[in-house]
């Protein structure tokens, strides 16, 4: 699989993508999404109270999450979870959790 990794900003803001070759589609941090659209001061404890919450309501765009190795800000590579644009918009879509959080 033949993947290019690049950076993505939005309202200054890195969204880490990765464009995957093989499926002809672009790949997005969901961690990343998340810290854009709610200012959360600790997005990574936000996306995993946010699945949980997903999960338990039977949401099959959370549960189809991949997870690819991507690059963190300290240089090394960690599994992360990542959704496709159209499981990115089915996250947001069915969340009502998915507010600016008041940290």
């Amino acid at each position: 699989m033949a993947n290019i990794e690049t950076l993505k900003l939005f309202e200054e803001k890195k969204v880490r993508s990765v464009w995957d070759e093989n499926e002809e589609k672009w790949y997005f941090s969901v961690v990343d999404v998340v810290s854009v659209l709610t200012d959360s001061v600790n997005p990574n404890n936000y996306w995993k109270v946010l699945k949980n919450r997903l999960k338990k309501e039977g949401n099959e765009s959370v549960t189809n999450c991949n997870q690819l190795k991507l690059m963190s800000s300290d240089g090394k590579r960690y599994k992360t979870d990542v959704a496709d644009t159209e499981q990115i918009f089915r996250i947001i879509q069915s969340s009502d959790y998915l507010l600016p959080s008041n940290e």
